[in-house]
């Protein structure tokens, strides 16, 4: 892994947070796009090297409605920048991870990506992703 890519934050309500989130860090997110196959809206904030991936549910089935009627607004994932997903994630299968889907999906910001379950992560939920070239 080389690096985290950017910080994953559950919202109820995507304009009021892009508000808070512009007023919070004093600029504008520099990217929304819908995943529809994930039932997320997206919206994405850069300061320097820090982004912040805000995440809307766009019905009440999607994966960010039940992550937020579970526990709540607040921070749904941490991403990690890889080189190359594949092997990425059969290094770690073998260090025992388990995952939340093997196989990798279209994501947003240009990505390919796929998720370690927060069982064995310390209740976190970890993102890997790779930029689609």
């Amino acid at each position: 892994m080389k690096k985290v890519d950017h910080i994953g934050i559950a919202v109820k309500d995507m304009p009021t947070s892009n508000l808070l989130f512009e007023k919070l860090l004093g600029i504008a997110p520099y990217k929304s796009e819908e995943v529809s196959g994930e039932g997320v809206l997206t919206s994405f904030f850069k300061n320097e090297t820090t982004k912040i991936e805000l995440l809307a549910a766009t019905h009440p089935e999607s994966p960010i409605s039940k992550f937020i009627n579970k526990k709540g607004e607040g921070i749904h994932h941490i991403a990690f920048e890889v080189d190359n997903l594949e092997n990425e994630i059969i290094q770690l299968k073998n260090e025992g991870f388990i995952f939340v889907d093997e196989l990798p999906k279209k994501g947003a910001d240009n990505k390919r990506v796929v998720f370690l379950h927060p069982k064995n992560t310390n209740g976190v939920l970890i993102e890997l992703c790779q930029e689609i070239k």
